[in-house]
């Protein structure tokens, strides 16, 4: 991603930034999409991190990792193995899920 580089963010601390940033916009445009509504990306840069933050118009429908091997939610695990911390906040309308992966980042992003 075009910002990551112009923070100085390369290699593996951007390769899990990207995946955990699309794994969360597809969850966004999956299970938060309301008609005639957008999510909204926001990232920062930190000392030592970037903050990845989406949110959307769903404030009800949580994200939960899967328990269990099925068709589907393994994103959210992806995105914990990816990122230092991560979580759900509301807003007045909807939620935003939010995540940090760290800039000497340990965690390598799995082959595909």
């Amino acid at each position: 991603m075009h910002q990551l580089h112009e923070w100085g963010v390369t290699g593996a601390a951007a390769e899990a930034a990207e995946s955990v940033v699309a794994e969360l916009a597809n969850n966004a445009a999956l299970h938060g999409r309301v008609p005639g509504r957008d999510f909204e990306v926001r990232m920062g840069r930190g000392d030592d991190h970037v903050r990845i933050e989406l949110s959307d118009a769903r404030g009800e429908r949580r994200p939960l990792p899967a328990r269990e091997p099925d068709e589907g939610g393994y994103g959210l695990l992806l995105v914990a193995a990816l990122a230092t911390a991560w979580g759900v906040k509301d807003r007045c309308v909807g939620k935003t899920v939010w995540a940090t992966v760290a800039l000497t980042c340990q965690n390598a992003v799995p082959p595909r």
